[in-house]
Parts: structure tokens; C-alpha cells; sequence
């Protein structure tokens, strides 16, 4: 992942020291997809490296009965756009950093939130109910980015929230990128 719009580019994520992803993803018809990429990237079920559980997010028990202890044992949550879909969200992002994420691990995410602008939250929370039907849940009105940051325990002066490069905030579809580092 990277940080830009700062005058720096930051790689947070070093591939080099990846040793197995972890996909949570309940729609199994995005499994291929999420073997393809993978595997593109050097990952793969026979190898060990790749885990898909068809499960969501707030399944948190369900997710660390397939990973090894010692618990919590994640280094880095990577959320990009699902948020916004997740039944429970604050529980559920509550949950994963306090039961998934270790100590020094960190959260990545990119997600398309609700704005601060009150007369573009105005048209977010008119659409929501009806793109929800259209696309399988998701809602427009969802401020996951303060609901990370509101979980607290991270670590202060490490990583923070920005905005997408070039973005206005007249945007209905305005989105927030962050990494938190857990204390």
C-alpha cells in the first residue's frame, strides 16, 4: 500500500515478508478471482501460503479456528473496500483488531466512507437504501474511517488517515485511506 499526496511515496507493505495471505471472503464466487490474483502475486493453497475462508469478517471465531496459534495472531488487516457491506461494522472492526491483530501489527484500508460535507452526506444517505439492494449491501453512509480510528489502542504518531489523491470532497463516493499500528 502506498501513501501518497504527501510529497513521499511509503510502501507499508513489504511483499518480501509475506508469508501467507488470508482472504475472508463469504462470496465464493469471488474465490477464482481471489486464487488468480494471488497466485499472480506467489501465493497458492498447495503451497501453503494462501488461505480463503468463506466466511465474513464478522465471523471473527470462525477466522481464528483456521489460523495457528499463538492468538491473536495476524500482522496486518488489510481492508479495501469492504467496510462499507459488513453487518455490525463497529463490532466487527472492534473485534478483528482486539482478536486478530497482534501487538505492532497494523490496519491498512482504503474505503469509501461517508463525507463530511453535510450536503454530500445528504445524497449518500438518500441513495443507500437503494444502491444496498443494488450492490449486495453496500451503503454509501458509512463513516469506517473514524470507526478504526475510535477503537483506539494504536500506537500515537504512527500512520493516521488521508485522502485520495486528486479526490474532491464533493465526491459521493469519497473515500479515506489509513494504517493504524496496534500498541
Amino acid at each position: 500500500m502506498r501513501k501518497t499526496g504527501h510529497g513521499h511515496t511509503v510502501n507499508y507493505l513489504d511483499h518480501s515478508r509475506v508469508t501467507k495471505y488470508v482472504a475472508v471472503e463469504p462470496n465464493v464466487h469471488m474465490h477464482a478471482e481471489l486464487r488468480r490474483t494471488a497466485s499472480a502475486a506467489g501465493y497458492s493453497e498447495d503451497a501453503g501460503t494462501l488461505l480463503i475462508l468463506p466466511c465474513g469478517a464478522e465471523n471473527i471465531s470462525t477466522i481464528l479456528s483456521y489460523l495457528p496459534a499463538p492468538h491473536p495472531p495476524v500482522d496486518t488487516l488489510i481492508s479495501v473496500l469492504t467496510i462499507c457491506s459488513i453487518p455490525s461494522p463497529q463490532s466487527t472492526i472492534s473485534g478483528l483488531v482486539t482478536e486478530v491483530l497482534k501487538p505492532g501489527g497494523q490496519m491498512l484500508f482504503y474505503e469509501h466512507v461517508l463525507s463530511e460535507r453535510k450536503d454530500v452526506m445528504w445524497w449518500q444517505r438518500l441513495w443507500t437504501p437503494l444502491w444496498s439492494i443494488i450492490f449486495d449491501g453496500c451503503r454509501l453512509d458509512r463513516p469506517s474511517h473514524r470507526w478504526i480510528e475510535d477503537v483506539g489502542g494504536w500506537v500515537q504518531g504512527e500512520g493516521g488517515i488521508w485522502g485520495k489523491e486528486g479526490e474532491t470532497e464533493e465526491h459521493l463516493f469519497w473515500h479515506r485511506v489509513g494504517r493504524f499500528v496496534k500498541a
